[in-house]
């Protein structure tokens, strides 16, 4: 799929599962350093009732690089993704956003005239905590040598060990989707280091808080949140029941930033939500 930005053209990649002529569509957008593959067991699970489409976001997995690394944000990402539901000829869609994806949904959503009818946060809101920013610094856009898969697997566990307990088969299959082989037998990330730029550049001082977009947001919204995330706090959570679209909460025990939905309970909570009344 052909986006544009201010610096020029880009692809961005998506996958599809479920019937291609089905009209209820549901958009599952993946997290700052994660693909679309994230949502391979969401989206069999789905695929049922939906069309489902998992786009990779410009800079990651089989997508584009920017030329320009201060656009990887919020602005382009949302604009990448209205030329993605152009291209589905689709009216409205529902969305699943981990983290950034959740991010993004949340910009798209608060849109007069938004498509996107139905809404689930994953670990994402309207506020992000230096805290958790600071930490995702410590790793974003660095490139420790993986001179063998299973080097890229103990990092993997590493920097993604807030996403809780996993077997050895999930923990292969999250890195596995996340890295590329290279000419001399090594590994490397998926994603361009560059998008670690506008936050290196930019380091934030404080939280950083987008509550007139949230509070724009009139579909119905679900937020699930990890027990122990250090992204999205439990204040945050209350609040996002009382103003805005008044979201329904989920606390996911013994997961911190962000689930997965690997599983097949935290699958079920978001099939209920989009499924619901």
């Amino acid at each position: 799929m052909l986006c544009a930005s201010g610096a020029g053209l880009h692809r961005v990649a998506y996958r599809e599962w479920g019937d291609p002529r089905n009209p209820r569509v549901l958009v599952c957008v993946h997290g700052l350093t994660r693909c679309a593959r994230d949502f391979d067991r969401l989206a069999a699970a789905m695929s049922d009732r939906y069309r489902v489409v998992c786009p990779d976001v410009v800079g990651r997995g089989d997508s584009d690089w920017l030329r320009d690394p201060m656009r990887y944000a919020i602005p382009q990402y949302v604009a990448d993704m209205v030329t993605l539901i152009a291209r589905l000829d689709v009216e409205t869609v529902h969305w699943v956003g981990t983290s950034m994806g959740g991010l993004i949904g949340m910009s798209l959503a608060a849109q007069e005239g938004t498509p996107v009818a139905r809404l689930v946060l994953n670990d994402a809101g309207p506020v992000v905590t230096k805290a958790s920013l600071e930490r995702i610094a410590t790793y974003v856009g660095l490139a420790p040598p993986m001179p063998t898969f299973e080097a890229a697997e103990q990092l993997v566990r590493l920097v993604s060990a807030p996403f809780g307990p996993h077997t050895d088969e999930e923990w292969r299959f999250l890195t596995e989707v996340v890295v590329r082989r290279l000419a001399d037998g090594g590994y490397r990330f998926h994603y361009d280091p560059r998008i670690a730029e506008p936050l290196r550049r930019d380091p934030p001082e404080k939280d950083l808080e987008f509550w007139p977009v949230f509070d724009a947001v009139r579909c119905p919204t679900l937020v699930l949140r990890g027990e122990h995330s250090d992204l999205l706090t439990r204040e945050t959570v209350a609040q996002m029941g009382t103003r805005g679209p008044r979201a329904k909460s989920v606390e996911i025990p013994g997961v911190g930033h962000a689930p997965t939905l690997l599983h097949a309970d935290q699958i079920a909570r978001v099939r209920e939500f989009l499924l619901g009344p």
